[in-house]
């Protein structure tokens, strides 16, 4: 086996002096893996999906991304090992001046190419969230379920290495959420390591990929 894309040891995380909202967390993920991390609100998903993006350090513990040793990494390198990392967040984080089109776009964008060299891919991708139709639309006109699509498609357009999502499907219809899940599936089938934090039991169930819980900060279950 190659190194692990993620891997967590004993890590532990705590917002100033309260107490740890993630426990001892340890597990891997390979290159390839799809995994889906399910827990009640508060739980501590998002705290751990941040972490993986690099917007929080542990208190204490390992964690590694591809490689690299996160507690140690300069700075400066952060951009460069985000760019590996697509994100689903679940406030979305769109940019309200740029058209759905444009905020899908901008991973592709900051890498330098071209409006023509990505044009089609970007399209390809809209249609197939729904929003073809939207493509010049601004964010403010959106519902929060386009919103969700829009975030969704510009996580996925630079086929990333690793994709990170934070409650994807919680603001579609069940059809797209299903939808999506196929998404993330013919991204993974093509090599990105997928990490799918959801409450959704029943989301959960029809995926049927493996699953991590969390219960109050501690993993709990990985199977």
């Amino acid at each position: 086996m190659g190194t692990p894309v993620i891997r967590f040891e004993n890590v532990g995380l705590r917002y100033g002096k309260g107490p740890e909202v993630l426990r001892d967390v340890s597990f891997e993920m390979e290159q390839g893996a799809f995994c889906m991390l399910t827990g009640a609100s508060g739980a501590g998903k998002t705290s751990l999906l941040r972490m993986l993006f690099l917007a929080s350090r542990p208190t204490r513990g390992l964690i590694s991304l591809f490689g690299r040793d996160i507690a140690t990494l300069p700075r400066r390198d952060y951009p460069t090992l985000r760019r590996r990392i697509g994100v689903v967040f679940q406030e979305f984080r769109l940019i309200d001046h740029l058209t759905t089109f444009d905020n899908v776009a901008l991973p592709l964008r900051v890498t330098g190419k071209s409006r023509s060299a990505y044009r089609g891919d970007v399209m390809e991708l809209l249609n197939w969230v729904g929003l073809a139709d939207h493509a010049d639309a601004l964010p403010p006109v959106l519902s929060g379920g386009e919103k969700q699509r829009v975030a969704i498609a510009r996580a996925v357009v630079a086929k990333p290495d690793l994709l990170l999502a934070d409650e994807p499907t919680g603001n579609v219809d069940p059809a797209m959420g299903l939808r999506l899940m196929k998404l993330f599936a013919e991204l993974n089938r093509f090599g990105t390591t997928v990490l799918i934090a959801t409450h959704d039991s029943h989301l959960i169930e029809r995926t049927g990929m493996p699953v991590m819980q969390l219960v109050k900060g501690e993993l709990r279950h990985a199977a």
